[in-house]
């Protein structure tokens, strides 16, 4: 660590993680004995092996396919309240494009330049671009979101978590399912998957699909094409070969997905000087543009699993991956059909990586290469005067070593430590031109053309204590580092603003967490607080400048803040009194602060906030079970979430900010048998207006809001064999 924490937050954080557990220890006895109906067992693999959720000494939230049912998660957007601390929404006006963001800490700027803070993990396959990351939940196993630095096991794109998707796994039993769904907005969703093996098992597969469609939200009130809509397809299939009697297996597994989906909508929340006839918005999707009504994006790839048991004890695993992605979008600021602030954007990613590890009962050793290529070309124009196009590329390569151990210290005390050596080399290839005018075929000025490359290294160690405080409670202690590396601005207008074409830093994050894991018989009990030093966050903000006409303009800047505290506390439960009842909930409170923040050689860190990173939030799920005898299952559901206020731009535009709100959903599951169920599902049932994002830009007379979805109700049929 660059320097020792506080003995004041030590002090806070003992307080607050084991002062719960120490006066719950003599109850543990008595709840054993309850009569109540257990609870489930999830197993996570948190840290590349199969542990269940109140071993593994990390702060981890497990969703099991059930669960997201019942939960009605529909996506990786979804999650948000369901998991402390975690901010989760599709970016803007993508569809598919996610902005994730745990503790503080994340990403919310898309462009190539920059890397994502949360990695988002598809059955180890590491999503390296946010386009095509907000993942549709179909046919899964289970999601789990670890929070906090994970760079021991994770690399460099994990230095506030990691969220996994982890899909159902090749079986020998003949299995699979069929859903369909209709609900508000002409909403249809058919979701289908099959898997199976030959008779000696030895030969496995499995296939599953979805498509998801709905009508919009809103509409363009220039053609009357919907916007706020969706179409998506996704397929995804699975191979294995188990060869008898061997300790080798193989498997490979190939995914793709399509989205069609129009624009999203947005609230115009001000009058745009260059329409001042036009009034504000009154809708929260209608939007007038007259830019063609075309979002879409392809994403997928295909990954290669082989393992090879050398004793039971130890196996070695070799992961092979390659993801990418195609976005042509059209992003209309100011939502008119005047040609204000029009944007045409293309996108265009793949990686490639490689992982082998040497796996033990007590933990993993590994080695990681990933390489990487990302870009595009963004075309502005700007009031039809004004036409610039950013073009580049950046190509990234990075080898690591990497390795975490378990080592029992006494027969209730562990130690885990942890270590990954990454060297990284970040190359940034840009061509940001002027052209005269909307064909962007001849050029009149020359705003950046560079080719640089940026080389760092990092050593990013943890260090870990776990201590079995009863049958019932394991506590732990954990100092680890998370690291994400810098770039370059791919914006970058060096004929202005010289010094925009410099690299930016590297973010670093020193954490200290303690947290306490309890199952008291009905009563599964889990709380952290955590303590984190921030250096260099990495923003994305708007530069002024003045052009040699003597006109203002801007362009899309990058820059780090300095350093910030980030501490808080979690707590999330599930209690089951009775065969009958489930109580689910979660709490999270988090004091995020800028200590310095350098602007123009002055300390403003008292006048910046966090954005995506509300001082308090929660949820709580309540659900029945009653039997109908000969007819099943009824399961009832009500579920409220709540967040206090969020800034989601960094200009901290109060117009934008969302203030605190709360959600209302609520569910109904008939379960006939075993195989059949129906069920009537409801989000935002109050038909709560709440912002997720939105921009502000003056210069353009842009002010807008995005918001999150109405009032919905579905209803399901789905078979399972």
């Amino acid at each position: 660590m660059t320097s020792p924490f506080p003995l004041r937050l030590l002090t806070l954080s003992l307080m607050a993680a084991f002062a719960a557990p120490a006066a719950t220890a003599q109850a543990a006895a008595a709840a054993d004995g309850a009569s109540a109906e257990k609870l489930e067992t999830i197993v996570v693999t948190a840290r590349k092996r199969e542990e269940t959720l109140k071993d593994v000494p990390v702060a981890v939230t497990a969703l099991s396919g059930d669960s997201l049912d019942r939960l009605n998660v529909k996506n990786l957007g979804d999650l948000q309240g369901n998991v402390p601390n975690l901010t989760i929404y599709a970016a803007r006006g993508s569809n598919t494009t996610l902005t994730t963001f745990i503790r503080g800490v994340g990403q919310a700027d898309p462009l190539w330049g920059v890397d994502p803070g949360v990695g988002i993990y598809l059955d180890d396959a590491y999503i390296a671009r946010p386009q095509g990351a907000l993942l549709e939940v179909f046919d899964v196993q289970r999601v789990e979101v670890l929070r906090g630095p994970q760079g021991t096991l994770y690399g460099k794109n994990t230095i506030g978590g990691a969220v996994k998707y982890v899909s159902k796994p090749l079986g020998t039993a003949t299995t699979g399912s069929a859903s369909l769904t209709l609900g508000s907005y002409g909403q249809a969703q058919i979701k289908g998957s099959l898997g199976g093996s030959t008779a000696d098992g030895q030969v496995r597969a499995r296939f599953a699909a979805a498509s998801l469609n709905r009508e919009g939200y809103g509409i363009n009130l220039t053609d009357g094409s919907d916007v706020s809509n969706q179409r998506t397809d996704a397929a995804r299939v699975s191979l294995g070969w188990f060869p008898s009697g061997s300790s080798f297996s193989l498997q490979a597994t190939a995914d793709e997905t399509r989205d069609t989906s129009n624009m999203r909508g947005f609230q115009r929340m001000g009058v745009n000087p260059s329409a001042p006839t036009v009034p504000p918005s009154t809708h929260r999707y209608n939007i007038a543009s007259g830019m063609p009504n075309q979002n879409s994006t392809d994403s997928g790839g295909h990954s290669f699993t082989a393992q090879y048991a050398l004793s039971d004890d130890w196996r070695v695993k070799y992961i092979h991956s390659y993801r990418s992605s195609e976005t042509d979008t059209s992003i209309d600021f100011d939502g008119l059909p005047n040609k204000i602030a029009d944007v045409r954007a293309f996108y265009a990613d793949a990686s490639r990586s490689h992982e082998l590890q040497l796996a033990g009962t007590d933990g993993v050793i590994g080695l990681y290469r990933f390489e990487g290529r990302a870009g595009g070309r963004v075309r502005n124009n700007f009031f039809n005067l004004l036409f610039g196009d950013t073009n580049g590329q950046v190509l990234t390569t990075g080898t690591a070593l990497f390795g975490e151990w378990d080592w029992k210290l006494m027969p209730r005390l562990g130690l885990t430590t942890g270590l990954r050596y990454t060297q990284e080399e970040k190359r940034a290839i840009v061509l940001n031109r002027s052209f005269s005018n909307d064909t962007f075929t001849v050029p009149t000025a020359t705003s950046a053309n560079f080719d640089q490359t940026r080389k760092v290294s990092n050593t990013s160690p943890k260090l870990s204590l776990a201590y079995e405080l009863s049958n019932t409670t394991n506590l732990y202690a954990t100092l680890s580092r998370g690291f994400k590396s810098g770039g370059y601005n791919i914006r970058a207008n060096t004929a202005a603003v010289p010094a925009s074409g410099r690299p930016f830093d590297d973010e670093v994050l020193d954490s200290l967490e303690l947290g306490a894991k309890m199952q008291l018989g009905t009563l599964e009990l889990n709380t952290a607080a955590f303590f984190n030093q921030y250096k260099n966050v990495q923003l994305s903000i708007f530069t002024a400048y003045t052009t040699p006409q003597g006109q203002p303009a801007f362009f899309g800047d990058f820059t780090n803040a300095g350093k910030a505290d980030v501490n808080g506390l979690e707590a999330e439960f599930i209690w089951r009194p009775s065969s009958s009842w489930q109580v689910r909930g979660n709490a999270a409170y988090t004091n995020a602060k800028y200590k310095e923040y350098i602007d123009r050689g002055v300390n403003v860190a008292s006048q910046k906030k966090f954005t995506n990173t509300p001082k308090f939030s929660g949820a709580l799920d309540v659900e029945h079970r009653t039997s109908l005898g000969p007819w099943g299952e009824l399961r009832s559901r009500v579920g409220v979430s709540h967040r206090s206020k969020v800034y989601p731009t960094t200009d901290l535009s109060e117009v934008i900010a969302q203030p605190g709100f709360t959600l209302l959903n609520a569910g109904l599951i008939w379960q006939v048998n075993p195989q059949l169920s129906y069920s009537l599902q409801g989000s935002n049932l109050t038909d709560k207006a709440y912002r997720t994002d939105g921009y502000n830009i003056p210069a353009l007379g842009v002010l807008s809001g995005f918001y999150g979805a109405p009032r919905t109700v579905s209803v399901t049929a789905a078979y399972r064999f």
